[in-house]
């Protein structure tokens, strides 16, 4: 999806408005709508439906988003309450007008005016357990200042406790939104690195933009944001005649004692990513410790990783390996015979990257397709670079290494970005720090495995493993919080996830 600067959408909300004969005020309901359900939404995830809610509101079009917002949820029964943070005399146009269809509805409000009105509050205390962030919107310079600025400490001192949800884009970039639920288009400035963790995680709000004004606005040239509206045209109905060998045969190999849990999460979850067929390749000595636990993974074993054999036959559609697989000479000799003699797709992650250190000349004479899914440890010992500077300009190492490895590229973290030589690069904000454990990433490789194994383009399998891993992750911390999550709850969730692109 398209990233555009707050100018741009500025002008695209003109144009709709006085080209194409869209009302303002029509367009802040169906954004206030877009907004109400992504808040039940979250709140359904989180098992929060019937708890209390608070909107905090400003003067501008922002505010007049939450109005809206506020007016749906209670006349669904929510249990809400709208703070005002400024006088109703500064309130107009739009946003006055919805203002005052949210009185006529009963939804109760009350105006904070001056900071000792805020900091009663404060010293009252709230027991909204979702705060949304209806202050500042993209048109806001500058840092918060005024009553806006007491509105925001407000906000910012209850996030501990509270899920945040922040309109367009959390106010001042001072607030740290769970959730930012942005209307028309993804906003350039929202995926910046050092937004992200203010940011949380995105949505996008289809307010009615025609989409031939969308085509024509320029927005960023070289990043875009992975969306589940671009991702449902990779996941067709499946036909009802179609078999196990239709969907692909994904082969995964490592694993090593101690680490045998690397290699069954990411069989497990290509399994559950949709692969038709999933073999993994482990060490004998590890086969008691995967097997059991693995039920729908055929698993094969070799005596070590000098004597493994058929691993280059025709019958998979996509190799992942890696996870597990230790960092020694052998590990890295069969990882070079993989490169020169695979014709399948190869998802390199883990131990299958950090081995080839110092040999990226041999990556990039691969003769196969070729996914590599380092986190920024792991790139930046691939090229021989410091962490620091990897993470300064991740879009940019992302795209370098691309181009000089001719393969797709998965820079792991907050932020995921997916770059192939040649095409436009994209940005992931799905996830949580909940993922920041042992297993996430070998999860991930075998999404990406069974995609790339069942015919995705290779750019668009990255994208949309990358995108089902995190959402897969944000639904099991909603549901096991992200303290106490694990990388086999992602797992688990992969269905889930797979359900918000396709119904079937």
């Amino acid at each position: 999806m398209k990233l555009i600067s707050a100018s741009e959408m500025r002008e695209l909300d003109r144009r709709t408005i006085e080209e194409f004969g869209i009302p303002g005020e029509e367009l802040m309901e169906t954004a206030g709508q877009g907004l109400a359900d992504a808040i039940r939404k979250l709140a359904g995830n989180h098992q929060l439906v019937d708890a209390p809610l608070l909107f905090i509101a400003g003067c501008g079009n922002n505010g007049g988003d939450a109005f809206v917002a506020a007016r749906i949820l209670h006349e669904d029964g929510g249990i809400d309450e709208v703070w005002l943070a400024g006088s109703e005399n500064k309130l107009k146009g739009d946003a006055l007008a919805h203002f005052k269809r949210m009185k006529k509805a009963g939804v109760p409000f009350s105006t904070l005016e001056t900071s000792n009105d805020w900091k009663n509050a404060t010293a009252c205390g709230n027991d909204a357990e979702i705060i949304v962030d209806g202050l500042l919107g993209t048109g806001a310079t500058g840092e918060p200042r005024g009553v806006i600025a007491d509105a925001v400490a407000f906000i910012e001192a209850n996030t501990d406790r509270a899920l945040v949800v922040a309109i367009d884009i959390p106010s001042g970039m001072a607030i740290r939104a769970d959730l930012t639920v942005t209307m028309g288009l993804p906003k350039a400035d929202l995926v910046q690195p050092e937004n992200i963790d203010f940011v949380g995680n995105l949505d996008v709000i289809d307010i009615g933009i025609p989409p031939e004004y969308i085509e024509a606005t320029k927005g960023e040239a070289d990043l875009e944001l992975i969306h589940p509206t671009d991702l449902a045209p990779l996941f067709p109905r499946r036909g009802r005649d179609m078999h196990k060998g239709a969907y692909g045969h994904v082969l995964c190999v490592g694993g090593s004692k101690g680490f045998s849990g690397a290699i069954t999460m990411a069989a497990r979850a290509a399994a559950r990513a949709g692969a038709g067929l999933v073999s993994a390749l482990v060490p004998d000595n590890i086969y008691a410790a995967v097997a059991p636990v693995a039920p729908e993974v055929m698993v094969h074993t070799f005596p070590d990783l000098g004597k493994v054999r058929d691993v280059f036959s025709n019958a998979w559609n996509s190799i992942v390996i890696g996870p597990g697989l230790t960092r020694s000479n052998p590990a890295r000799d069969l990882v070079l015979r993989l490169l020169n003699e695979s014709r399948v797709p190869l998802v390199l992650d883990a131990d299958a990257i950090a081995v080839l250190a110092n040999h990226t000349d041999e990556i990039s004479a691969a003769q196969c397709p070729l996914i590599l899914t380092p986190h920024p440890g792991e790139f930046a010992m691939l090229f021989g670079l410091k962490v620091e500077d990897v993470q300064a300009d991740r879009l940019g190492m992302a795209h370098m290494a691309a181009a000089k490895l001719n393969a797709v590229m998965v820079l792991k973290g907050a932020g995921t970005v997916v770059a192939a030589p040649g095409k436009t690069a994209a940005i992931n904000m799905t996830g949580n720090p909940g993922m920041a454990s042992g297993g996430s990433g070998d999860v991930l490789a075998g999404m990406v495995g069974a995609l790339a194994g069942q015919g995705i383009g290779l750019f668009e399998a990255a994208c949309a493993a990358v995108w089902l891993h995190g959402r897969a992750g944000d639904l099991a911390a909603a549901e096991k919080s992200q303290a106490g999550l694990i990388a086999p709850d992602l797992i688990d969730k992969i269905p889930d996830a797979l359900r918000e692109v396709s119904c079937r």
